[in-house]
């Protein structure tokens, strides 16, 4: 039994580099700085060892031997999930080339939103670095922040250090949208955050007419969407005001149509702001489960973050017709390859297609697969990198314990070596 402090954690997505676990043989359980992303993460039991093929227990070269076989006979094999490390990601996509494979991130229907307003019209976002040292008012738009990332406050708001504020608990705290669902976003001195509260999908229009304000253009109506325009009107003059205001969202959470204008939207208001003579950026949420990572890799790799085929040889980059579900429901793919090591909850959709799930040990399936290989965590059964949400850092993740599992890399290699 050990004690290994100052653990990253790839779970939460914020950078959680202090967590101090206990190890004992393969048992874990995290004793400091635990939270209710990571402690579950980290302490999920192995349960599977061996690799399985149409549901009996094989060799590691067996179940490789019999993955290589579906996939040689395949014309669209579609590799999803991509929830894996920096080397894991460069193997899924190394297969993914070598077969002619669509590639698509499980997370990445949210993600969208992003990337199409990115695409679309660029942004200006800022890091959490620069949240911790300049950040003085937080604008949190149609997501609950504390169950995203439950030490989000403690880590880069309440921070007792600061480089450019005084007192970091003098911070504004604004939530547009849902309220907060606990007491993180109040201070250590007893501010609470200010709610203004509206269902997600009035966001659109409110937002629209937060931007008109910040602009200083004139709305003749009183309310919008039962919000008085003059509680949105002093929204904006503590947006112009900040010297440093930073704007942050869950691109999955805006769970409506065209959502990529929203967050459009705000980065343009966020611009807008910019021109007034102070400082205001935006924050996406992301990098759980490996979303930032699998994106990143494809990205320099191709050029493209991830929904992108490789079937005729060279990437083609498609956000809508290379999605998994659709290909699925539109009987395209003939094959699913399913990359999972971070979440033994997080299994394949259901299909009729063959299907080899690379995956964390004690997935449990409806239908079993026809290829089953459990390896190990990233940050947990062997050393990696992963990106964390603001996608300039990639965090050095430690080997906790020995388990013998594979890792994703080696796993997908072997297949890519046997075909």
């Amino acid at each position: 039994m050990i004690e290994i402090t100052e653990v990253p954690s790839p779970f939460c997505g914020i950078g959680t580099d202090d967590l101090t676990i206990r190890v004992d043989g393969l048992l874990m359980k995290v004793i400091e700085n635990g939270c209710a992303v990571n402690t579950p993460a980290f302490e999920q039991p192995i349960t599977d060892t061996s690799a399985r093929a149409e549901g009996k227990e094989v060799s590691f070269e067996q179940a490789i031997s019999k993955a290589a076989e579906i996939l040689k006979v395949t014309k669209l094999p579609l590799i999803s999930g991509c929830a894996t490390d920096v080397n894991g990601m460069r193997g899924l996509l190394a297969l993914a080339d070598r077969c002619g494979a669509v590639v698509d991130n499980a997370n990445f229907a949210g993600a969208r939103n992003n990337f199409l307003a990115l695409q679309d019209s660029g942004w200006m976002n800022t890091t959490l670095a620069e949240v911790k040292n300049r950040c003085d008012l937080l604008l949190v738009v149609g997501t609950d922040l504390e169950v995203f990332a439950p030490r989000f406050y403690e880590r880069y708001l309440w921070n007792k250090e600061s480089m450019f504020l005084e007192d970091t608990h003098q911070r504004t705290v604004i939530y547009l949208g849902k309220g907060p669902s606990g007491n993180a976003s109040t201070s250590p001195n007893g501010k609470k955050a200010k709610v203004i509260e509206c269902v997600t999908d009035d966001l659109p229009e409110v937002i629209a007419v937060l931007r008109a304000l910040v602009k200083g253009q004139q709305i003749r109506a009183s309310s919008v969407c039962g919000l008085a325009v003059a509680d949105l009107q002093l929204l904006a003059d503590q947006l112009k005001a900040a010297k440093y205001g930073v704007v942050t969202w869950a691109a999955g959470a805006l769970s409506y149509a065209h959502a990529e204008l929203t967050v459009q939207k705000l980065s343009e208001m966020i611009k807008n702001i910019n021109n007034l003579n102070t400082r205001c950026s935006g924050l996406p949420l992301a990098g759980k489960e490996g979303d930032q990572t699998a994106n990143q890799v494809c990205g320099w790799t191709t050029g493209y973050p991830v929904r992108t085929s490789f079937s005729r040889g060279y990437p083609e980059y498609d956000p809508f017709l290379n999605d998994t579900i659709a290909l699925l429901a539109r009987g395209e793919a003939d094959a699913l390859v399913w990359v999972q090591a971070f979440n033994a909850n997080a299994v394949p959709p259901k299909t009729t297609l063959p299907t080899i799930v690379v995956g964390r040990s004690g997935m449990k399936f409806s239908k079993e697969p026809d290829v089953f290989i459990p390896v190990g965590t990233p940050g947990i059964d062997h050393a990696g990198h992963a990106y964390r949400m603001d996608n300039v850092v990639a965090i050095r993740l430690k080997k906790l314990r020995d388990s013998g599992l594979p890792s994703t890399a080696q796993v997908l290699h072997a297949i890519e070596q046997a075909l």
